[in-house]
């Protein structure tokens, strides 16, 4: 294929040109290989997805793969769960036949044998019928709440689909390919919908029953974002978690590398929908990728980054449909630093009070009010206080859903007005901007800068990272276009490649 000729061209030329490169390559032992659901979606996507696998297995000893749901399927699966709660049959299985039908329309057009065809479109029937009997159960007994194993169940089947027709593809091309469900691999703690790995349990899993399949030159097709307790229960990773699913395995199995491919040049400097201006950045510390994505870039899981930076494992960011373009890599150390290269927004929930005091009992409030509604723990990003006055915010993950900030701030305020200890306190939504930028902290030059463009935006707190590349403003929603528009011509002054 000519995209192919491309791109082992353009591959070539880019990472001959310093020695950071051609060092990374010489140890072409084992490489993770991410796709998110935009990559799988389609038959022209999954021309790529194969195109790309074909370019790099001969160049890796060891190739994975791990697979995200269709774009769109995990919410559906979601509604499905909720609808059978609500004994809604009808609606429960509307989505399962919709779901159904475009997974059947999709191995429909992919060249594939008469038996390979069958045998996907006979498994594609099965894990949706077993979807269906679990709703079944959920809408014969609403006496019993819907336990939130059971909901991880329902919503893990997107991958499960996924990863079938990636490995059936595969397998009609001559490459082994064969689809993996991390559920019995990636052993968690039982917080459902957000769950944390076992590392030592995980491993041991993976060395006895998908390293052995590696020598034998098998590529696995893993499931991302679900897993499993130590009795076997289902959990996902948190919205978002293939990413997650990417790094855990990467560390597992000791990666060279792991790449992301999404429907994206890289990691931008701000949001393309916000800023039209926004532009690819080249290189990126492990530090400030974990900047960007805890305070709200879309393209990576915000958990997946520490793995990575704890071994010493490259990520790139990679668009499927460009495989030519270099992307983003994001490593230990760079050789070219740039004060300022992104500017992020991510939405928040203020609680302000006017006095002065512990915060114990407000955060606890406020940790239990998340957990309760969005399943995530409060972790308190900004508290500011002065003699009269006390300022709490905490980040709202993009993770949590559009409508996760409107549910927490609703709650919070019932569960102020319900004790005389809290009245006084006010919630509300907020957006917080984030400036990154390696040694960000270190120069107060860009500081003064920042601020300076903001003079006309009424700053609600302002706060540096202690990980010392990042400077976070707070504002009133409203705000959020003019500040992202003031501060992002300070993002680096050209994004063009050192290499």
């Amino acid at each position: 294929m000519d995209t192919d000729i491309d791109y082992n061209r353009s591959f070539r030329d880019r990472t001959a040109r310093t020695a950071r490169e051609s060092i990374e390559l010489m140890s072409t032992n084992t490489l993770v290989m991410k796709f998110g659901g935009s990559s799988v979606g389609t038959t022209t996507a999954l021309t790529q997805v194969l195109s790309i696998v074909l370019h790099e297995q001969p160049r890796w000893k060891r190739l994975l793969l791990v697979v995200s749901a269709l774009d769109g399927v995990t919410d559906a699966l979601l509604e499905a769960a909720h609808l059978a709660q609500l004994s809604n049959r009808r609606g429960y299985r509307r989505i399962t036949a919709t779901l159904r039908t475009r997974h059947l329309a999709l191995v429909e057009k992919l060249p594939l044998g008469s038996n390979e065809r069958n045998a996907l479109q006979a498994d594609i029937d099965r894990l949706l019928f077993d979807m269906l009997n679990i709703c079944q159960t959920i809408s014969d007994n609403t006496a019993d709440p819907m336990t939130p194993d059971t909901i991880d169940a329902i919503i893990g089947v997107g991958e499960r689909l996924a990863t079938r027709i990636v490995a059936a593809l595969l397998r009609q091309n001559n490459v082994r390919g064969v689809a993996i469900d991390t559920t019995e691999l990636i052993v968690t703690d039982d917080v459902y919908g957000n769950a944390t790995p076992n590392m030592t349990l995980t491993k041991n899993r993976i060395d006895t029953n998908l390293i052995p399949m590696l020598d034998r030159q098998i590529v696995p097709v893993l499931t991302g974002f679900i897993a499993g307790t130590q009795s076997g229960k289902p959990t996902t990773l948190g919205r978002g978690g293939s990413d997650y699913t990417a790094s855990i395995l990467s560390v597992c199995v000791n990666a060279d590398e792991v790449w992301i491919w999404s429907d994206v040049d890289g990691i931008m400097s701000a949001d393309p929908r916000e800023i039209q201006e926004a532009r690819v950045i080249p290189e990126l510390s492990y530090h400030e990728m974990a900047e960007l994505a805890f305070f709200g870039a879309r393209v990576l899981h915000s958990r997946m980054v520490i793995p990575l930076r704890e071994h010493n494992i490259p990520l790139r960011i990679k668009n499927v449909f460009k495989p030519q373009l270099v992307g983003t890599l994001v490593y230990q150390r760079l050789l070219n630093q740039q004060a300022i290269k992104a500017i992020t927004a991510i939405q928040g929930i203020s609680l302000q009070a006017p006095w002065s005091g512990s915060l114990v009992k407000i955060s606890s409030l406020l940790d239990e009010t998340l957990l309760s509604t969005v399943g995530i723990h409060a972790d308190v990003s900004f508290s500011v206080q002065s003699s009269s006055a006390t300022f709490l915010c905490v980040i709202i993950p993009t993770s949590a859903g559009p409508d996760a900030v409107h549910i927490v701030k609703n709650t919070l305020e019932a569960r102020l007005s319900e004790k005389p200890e809290f009245q006084g306190w006010t919630a509300q939504p907020v957006s917080v901007i984030t400036v990154i930028g390696a040694e960000l902290n270190g120069n107060p030059q860009w500081s003064a800068q920042i601020l300076g463009r903001l003079s006309s935006i009424k700053l609600l707190a302002v706060a540096q990272s202690p990980a010392e590349c990042s400077f976070s403003v707070i504002v009133d929603p409203k705000d959020t276009e003019h500040t992202l528009t003031q501060l992002h011509p300070l993002t680096m002054q050209s994004t063009k490649s050192t290499r």
